[in-house]
């Protein structure tokens, strides 16, 4: 892979955190486990493929540039999404502990009948 195709995949990735991005915030949160799987195809392609490659200053700076946006964009999906996964968590635990709550019950008013 040479550095023009490995800047592509880069800038693909930025473009597709980008929408990642908009989707958490429209709280689309299946729009937003698709493009998480694309943007993983992408990373992947990115892992099998990162050789070094000499680029130009101008291309280092383009591919510094993208990783920073990447890596903000990331960000932002974080702060919007670990809430919404804390608040989650908290309504599996609670109806863990209403099924144990539930169950007990009905084996206490089995043993008692």
């Amino acid at each position: 892979m040479n550095s023009q195709e490995l800047m592509s995949i880069y800038e693909n990735v930025a473009v597709i955190t980008e929408q990642m991005v908009g989707a958490a915030q429209e709280h689309d949160w299946q729009l937003l486990a698709k493009l998480e799987e694309s943007c993983s195809a992408q990373v992947q392609a990115i892992r099998e493929n990162d050789k070094p490659v000499q680029l130009v200053e101008a291309d280092q700076m383009k591919k510094v540039n993208v990783i920073k946006k990447i890596l903000a964009d990331d960000r932002k999906i974080r702060d919007i999404t670990q809430p919404r996964m804390a608040q989650l968590s908290e309504m599996m635990r609670r109806s863990s502990t209403q099924s144990k709550l539930a169950r007990a019950y009905q084996l206490d008013h089995r043993s008692v009948g």
